[in-house]
């Protein structure tokens, strides 16, 4: 079958690399009860291997061509689900029928976008394998204190538990990105629904915190925690955002909730 010319409006950038692919495979480690559900697909060289493991796929395919080809070029019929749509706007709970697993080689403009609609849906998703810019991972997998850890590092880190696993070169892709990637692996947390409840505030005090990383926590987080508030959460009002944890930011939230 003809080679699908990428399309720049969509991001695309197809896996080619066996060697690269074959590692990817085995860090899934798909099995024949799995339901997976596979973001950009492209031109089905994870799709394939998926699918010859015994799993059930799902593919979603924002690009038409592509998702009208998957089926003739894969087979395996009675497996494999095409949607054709941005994966933005699809609802996972209609689509998964129990748990399911997510994986996806994810556009580099939308990544962080289509992560945080992801986890929407934490509750039927066992786990998560994404190819993305390194940078972006390295943002992910982030410890407070590094020039490299932000709101993302933190949001994620309340959703998720997350590995690095390994880094894709450009030559790995047709065409080659600008950059390199990286394979991240990310497990959903069982989280309690009061928790859950306060997942808004939190949102707000981060992107408060880290609206400007060089203001201190009192001046960042004026008109929402005082002096007072920030103290009774273990953190000095002195301190800026970028050295403040998870469990940190947990506690300002819950300052704010008792304010």
């Amino acid at each position: 079958m003809k080679a699908h010319r990428p399309r720049k409006r969509f991001g695309q950038h197809f896996l080619h690399d066996a060697g690269i692919i074959a590692r990817l495979v085995s860090a899934i480690r798909p099995g024949d009860t799995d339901r997976i559900i596979e973001i950009g697909p492209g031109e089905g060289v994870l799709t394939g291997p998926l699918l010859e493991a015994g799993a059930r796929v799902t593919a979603i395919e924002l690009d038409r061509d592509l998702a009208a080809a998957l089926p003739e070029r894969l087979g395996f019929p009675e497996r494999l689900e095409v949607i054709q749509a941005d994966v933005l706007g699809v609802d996972l709970a209609a689509v998964a029928d129990g748990p399911v697993r997510v994986v996806g080689n994810l556009p580099y403009n939308i990544s962080t976008p289509i992560m945080f609609h992801l986890f929407k849906w934490r509750d039927v998703i066992t786990d998560m394998h994404f190819m993305l810019q390194k940078e972006v991972v390295d943002r992910l997998v982030a410890a407070p204190g590094t020039k490299q850890y932000g709101r993302l590092s933190v949001m994620a880190a309340f959703h998720c538990r997350m590995e690095r696993l390994f880094t894709v070169p450009p030559g790995a892709f047709r065409p080659p990105p600008k950059v390199d990637s990286a394979i991240i692996r990310m497990i959903p947390k069982p989280l309690e629904d009061e928790t859950l409840s306060r997942l808004p505030q939190l949102e707000e005090v981060v992107r408060r915190a880290f609206g400007q990383r060089r203001k201190t926590l009192r001046n960042a987080l004026k008109g929402l925690l005082d002096e007072k508030a920030i103290e009774a959460a273990g953190i000095d009002p002195m301190a800026r955002a970028e050295t403040v944890d998870l469990a940190g930011f947990i506690s300002l939230t819950d300052q704010l909730g008792e304010a």
